[in-house]
């Protein structure tokens, strides 16, 4: 088994349609009138069949699936019958972890939360819900189609149905102070949820956000105030016992998402579905193995033609040099709080960090105490990750 591979071996499924695009949403999401479930169904199995043989070919046998994460879009949309059949066929094709965590992204609409149930059933184990606001007029501004009851209401659904539950919330939004967001952190921490992810807002380009703020329709909140709500979240959570593993993400010991773990760890994982990316390591003469970059066609309708008519729909398979993947690893990596393992580093890339890092940036980081290097592992400090751009930029100038 690769060495990434063990690391984790994840499988990303995208489901690419919403009920209504956020404006502050820059993901691969798409509104549609009507989506035949039976054809989706049938070519998001048919890709997955694709990666069994893609792997099998390749010597890429013996992987043991750690997670499988249904991502969007919003995949509480589709059929639970097309999540179960999913499932199912992982299951054929690969041995899975006894614990295998299987998340499904889910908005709290009353619509979708009456599937829980179903979805529970037909194997899911884990819901992340799109919260965002536990406040009615900031749900409005942000585009959300329910309302801080739906929300409260949905997650006490997700608790009866789910193992595991985590939502999410977006802060530094306009206008907000540090009491208000002091006491919505205080109302989800009562939820008993066991992680929590929690996003400052960020302006994208091509979003409606971004073209509202160009017309002054509101403005972002004071950096200053927002650094100070980042220092509060912290704080906060870690008096609950929940401090953030990766820079917006906070769990109890044990808690964490192991499938975004396989991400920031630089794990093997398989993408399906429109704009969905890999990360594959295959055998080949070296000692590392060959590992390619995976990118499935980003537009759902020519993404379901194409697999009908091709039998899957992947566009590249990029061959990663060993310094990309070292950089690609350093810039994952290093937004854990844990940071990287130097074994890990070497297994992937063939060097030791000392190789790969002029000593003298490390060091000048190390006396800003931004950085933090031993025998074992390299890590960005707490502030360092506030500033993580401008580190990654530093070291790999």
């Amino acid at each position: 088994m690769p060495a990434a591979a063990q690391r984790g071996f994840g499988i990303y499924i995208h489901w690419p349609f919403c009920l209504k695009k956020c404006p502050y949403c820059d993901f691969n999401s798409h509104v549609r009138e009507e989506v035949s479930q039976e054809r989706w169904r049938a070519a998001l199995l048919q890709e997955l069949d694709h990666y069994a043989q893609l792997l099998k070919a390749s010597g890429g046998t013996g992987r043991i699936v750690s997670s499988v994460f249904f991502g969007g879009g919003t995949p509480s949309l589709m059929a639970p019958e097309t999540a179960e059949a999913l499932i199912q066929r992982i299951r054929k094709h690969w041995p899975c972890h006894n614990d295998l965590e299987i998340t499904l992204e889910a908005n709290p609409t009353s619509v979708e939360s009456n599937k829980f149930a179903a979805f529970a059933q037909a194997g899911i184990n884990r819901i992340s819900l799109g919260i965002q606001s536990l406040n009615d007029q900031d749900l409005q501004f942000l585009g959300r189609e329910h309302s801080a009851a739906e929300a409260l209401k949905a997650i006490d659904v997700a608790r009866q149905n789910f193992e595991r539950f985590s939502f999410d919330l977006i802060y530094a939004r306009p206008e907000q102070n540090k009491q208000s967001w002091q006491e919505e952190l205080k109302r989800a921490l009562a939820e008993g949820t066991r992680h929590l992810s929690l996003y400052q807002l960020t302006i994208e380009e091509n979003t409606p956000f971004h073209g509202a703020r160009r017309r002054g329709e509101f403005k972002e909140l004071n950096p200053d105030t927002a650094a100070e709500l980042y220092d509060i979240t912290n704080d906060v959570m870690t008096r609950h016992g929940m401090p953030n593993y990766e820079i917006s993400n906070y769990a109890h010991p044990g808690e964490e998402s192991r499938h975004n773990l396989t991400y920031w760890k630089y794990g093997d994982y398989i993408g399906i579905g429109p704009g969905a990316h890999g990360r594959l390591t295959l055998t080949d003469s070296s000692s590392l193995g060959k590992k390619i970059a995976t990118r499935q066609h980003r537009a759902p309708e020519i993404w379901l033609s194409t697999v009908e008519q091709a039998g899957h729909a992947t566009r590249t398979y990029d061959s990663i040099s060993d310094t990309e993947r070292f950089e690609e690893m350093l810039m994952m990596g290093l937004r854990l709080s844990e940071g990287i393992k130097r074994a890990d580093l070497c297994n992937e890339t063939g060097q030791d960090l000392t190789n790969l890092i002029e000593q003298k940036k490390i060091e000048q980081l190390e006396q800003e105490g931004l950085l933090f290097l031993d025998d074992v592992r390299i890590a960005a400090t707490s502030e360092g990750r506030t500033r993580l751009n401008s580190v990654l930029s530093y070291l790999l100038a």
